[in-house]
């Protein structure tokens, strides 16, 4: 009996700690952004520092004026935080990064292979986490390639020597 009074003891102190911790406030809101899609936040004053706790997930880049551009990285959930020279929190957020927007994405599975193209209005290789490795690699590679000639060709000419 008493073992089983023992369990029911644990169960409902695991429960009361359960309740109390959803009912505990949350720290601030949650800003929710597409993947690779950036957002604006305005900054409380005097932030001198700004910690992402995952930066695998987000990113964050410090604007003048106060701004901050928030740009999901990876799909899930990270905490933002905007300390003064102190330490002490000023404004502290969730960020909540979320899949592509569905309304041009086609998803094609080949087996267990997924590939992601966008569709606006014709379809073309689009890079999303969670495409398989052959198609993710070869739609980057000829991304790169193709930003690579781009930036090459984009370079200043050198001046010309002066004519005698």
């Amino acid at each position: 009996m008493s073992g089983v009074l023992g369990r029911h003891s644990l169960l409902f102190g695991m429960l009361a700690c359960a309740v109390q911790f959803a009912a505990a406030p949350a720290l601030g809101e949650t800003v929710d952004l597409r993947l690779d899609q950036a957002k604006l936040l305005k900054l409380p004053d005097r932030v001198s520092t700004i910690v992402i706790g995952n930066p695998l997930i987000a990113d964050a880049t410090l604007q003048r004026g106060g701004l901050l551009v928030v740009t999901g990285k990876g799909y899930g959930a990270t905490n933002l935080l905007a300390l003064d020279r102190q330490g002490q929190v000023l404004m502290s957020r969730t960020v909540q990064v979320l899949g592509p927007s569905t309304a041009d994405l086609i998803v094609v599975y080949k087996g267990i292979q997924r590939e992601s193209y966008s569709c606006a209005p014709e379809c073309q290789p689009r890079n999303t986490l969670g495409d398989g490795n052959d198609f993710f690699g070869a739609t980057l590679g000829q991304m790169g390639a193709r930003n690579g000639a781009a930036q090459s060709t984009a370079a200043p000419a050198p001046a010309a020597a002066p004519a005698r």
